[in-house]
């Protein structure tokens, strides 16, 4: 064993790694395999990393002071203030009426339809940050999509590109712009203005609008049927059954718990209904069952007929199955919705059966869409990830219950939700107030930003309490916990062991080859990670890169930026394509069949900008 240690120990000294070195790759490597495997919610790994630099503080050179100091970074800040602005601008419904214009622009042109998703998720995005630009567009495009006879899954993916795409237009666009801002100006003294690359993101923006226009219909598939009919989408509308509790049946005098966690009845009870009463929601197991209850069910045909009609003594509660679509109970005036978990939400990582999700919101989940995959049985058993979508009935006032939640989207537009259409023109001139005082540098963006938040409650565009709900809170953990891994990279020397090792290739490279390669490295990093995180890890290697080339440093700070700002390879990269993973229902390989050309056409645009307008 000590032999082993030795042997390594000399292995990574002829690598030029060092002890400090080798404790924070480490811990880089823990850090990637938690965001990856999605063991711990990204705020958790967060703050796991945090502890583990104040632990392992010999090694890693992070004081506690320097560990928790992400939170009081300016780009976490800055970041914290823009979510409650775009939140704020979203309360309006501005957003919702020029996705609304541009659906009737499109009708059922598919050609119309793309350019009208593009156009809707890239400028926009700009000047609001994405991440809700999407949330809200998602269920505009999926009813536009409906609505012209188009399969959603042929414009969700164009939708969050387009909006990574507008991203790149301002510094505000993103929070890996203003993150990548704050570590330029720390490393460089050379902090982004608001237009400082938006020639730059004008011309990513054109090129990969073409892209998408061009070749998107091509390379994605119909995953998702072009109807509004929930039962055939997800394939349940064979599973719902109502059935009626007979005076011989076993289950008389049992608790619907203990019924439902038998393995004997292989079905998810719904709801309970005894004369014209529902006695029974989805949260209250405990109820006993008695003659004549009328227990709706989601099973498969076969159980149905051959295990639970015919061993416990249950008849159908008419002669037909209910073949109407699941989005509407006459009885219950519920209707069917689509709930994206996003990074974050209080579901992530839970199960039905453990979390309160139903009892809180008073609704049932009919089938779960996880990876591409739908589960249509034992619904409570199954651990909902990030990107899952949730197929759920309830009352429509419950339902606007659960769109007023930032730890849910979702994905169809509830007539009830209201929008404070008359505070458009505050909201408006506040956002513009904030664009223009830090473009003309009267105030620097962090002071800007929140003096506009104090503008959106003083006016009330935003109340006190949804400027809280309004910011994505995983986010703002994320930032801080990685912003101090960043920083240990850096003092070990890690960042300049990688730096020269990329510089090394211009031994056989030329320099624009090299900063291509960099491009192309950070997108593969960030489809594994998060955006945040590669712009946090990469820039000191990028700075170092260049330095040890002799380059320009800026432009290789704009080439890990643009390339972590558009990760379009994975699902799991970026906020927005966990939007609409679900919706479209999307495969990871969808992601990659459209991302991988898109990425390579912008590696070539993006570089070549940089290297045109910055130089090398």
């Amino acid at each position: 064993m000590i032999d082993s240690i030795l042997g390594l120990t000399e292995f990574l000294a002829s690598l030029g790694i060092t002890g400090n070195m080798a404790v924070v790759y480490g811990l880089i490597l823990v850090a990637v395999y938690l965001f990856v495997s999605d063991r711990l919610a990204v705020d958790i790994t967060a703050i796991l990393i945090m502890v583990l630099l104040m632990v392992l503080e010999p090694w890693t050179q992070i004081s506690p002071r320097e560990a928790i100091s992400g939170f009081s970074n300016p780009a976490t800040i800055t970041v914290l203030a823009m979510l409650i602005l775009s939140g704020g601008l979203v309360k309006t419904g501005l957003a919702q009426m020029i996705g609304h214009k541009l659906a009737r622009f499109a009708g059922k042109s598919k050609f119309k339809q793309l350019f009208a998703t593009v156009t809707a998720g890239g400028p926009i995005s700009g000047f609001v940050n994405n991440t809700p630009v999407v949330a809200i567009l998602v269920s505009v495009i999926t009813d536009l999509a409906h609505k012209g006879g188009t399969s959603p899954s042929k414009l969700l993916i164009p939708l969050s590109y387009a909006s990574m795409l507008g991203g790149t237009l301002t510094l505000i666009g993103t929070s890996t712009n203003i993150l990548a801002s704050e570590i330029s100006g720390r490393l460089l003294g050379h902090p982004f203005s608001m237009f400082e690359f938006t020639k730059l993101g004008a011309l990513v923006l054109l090129a990969g609008g073409t892209y998408l226009l061009i070749l998107a219909p091509r390379l994605l598939p119909d995953r998702v049927p072009p109807q509004q009919n929930y039962g055939e989408e997800y394939g349940i509308k064979d599973y719902v059954a109502e059935v009626v509790v007979r005076e011989d049946s076993p289950l008389v005098g049992l608790a619907v718990e203990d019924v439902a966690n038998t393995d004997e009845f292989n079905a998810d009870i719904l709801q309970l209904r005894r004369g014209d009463d529902v006695v029974l929601t989805p949260h209250e197991k405990e109820e006993v069952l008695r003659e004549g209850d009328i227990l709706r069910v989601n099973t498969d045909k076969e159980t149905l007929v051959n295990e639970i009609l015919a061993k416990e003594e249950l008849v159908m509660a008419s002669q037909e199955r209910i073949e109407k679509d699941t989005g509407s109970d006459e009885r219950s005036e519920k209707v069917a919705v689509e709930v994206v978990i996003p990074r974050g939400s209080p579901l992530e990582g839970d199960t039905l059966k453990s979390s309160t999700f139903e009892k809180r919101y008073d609704v049932s989940v009919l089938a779960i869409r996880s990876r591409g995959k739908t589960i249509k049985e034992r619904l409570i058993m199954a651990r909902i990830h990030p990107g899952d979508t949730l197929l759920v009935e309830a009352a429509p006032g419950n339902i606007d219950r659960l769109a007023q939640n930032p730890g849910f989207v979702v994905a169809q537009e509830v007539e009830e939700r209201s929008y404070r259409t008359d505070k458009i023109p505050h909201a408006v001139v506040i956002i513009l107030g904030v664009v223009l005082l830090a473009a003309f540098g009267v105030f620097p963006i962090l002071l800007a930003a929140l003096a506009g938040v104090v503008a959106m409650v003083v006016s009330g565009v935003l109340k006190p309490y949804e400027a809280y709900d309004s910011v994505s809170w995983d986010v703002i953990f994320l930032l801080a916990g990685v912003i101090p891994l960043g920083m240990a990279l850096e003092q070990t020397g890690g960042a300049e062991l990688i730096g020269d090792a990329i510089a090394a290739s211009a031994g056989f490279l030329p320099p624009i080859a090299v900063l291509w390669l960099l491009y192309i490295i950070t997108g593969l990093i960030t489809g594994m990670i998060s955006n945040n995180a590669s712009v946090v890890l990469l820039l000191p290697v990028a700075v170092n890169a260049a330095s040890t080339l002799g380059a320009n440093p800026f432009s290789f700070v704009l080439a890990v930026t643009f390339a972590a700002s558009t990760a379009f390879l994975t699902p799991v990269g970026y906020q927005t394509n966990l939007f609409v993973y679900g919706p479209g229902g999307y495969r990871f390989s969808d992601y990659l069949r459209i991302g991988v050309p898109l990425q390579l056409v912008l590696s070539v645009v993006t570089v070549g900008g940089i290297v045109l307008f910055w130089g090398l």
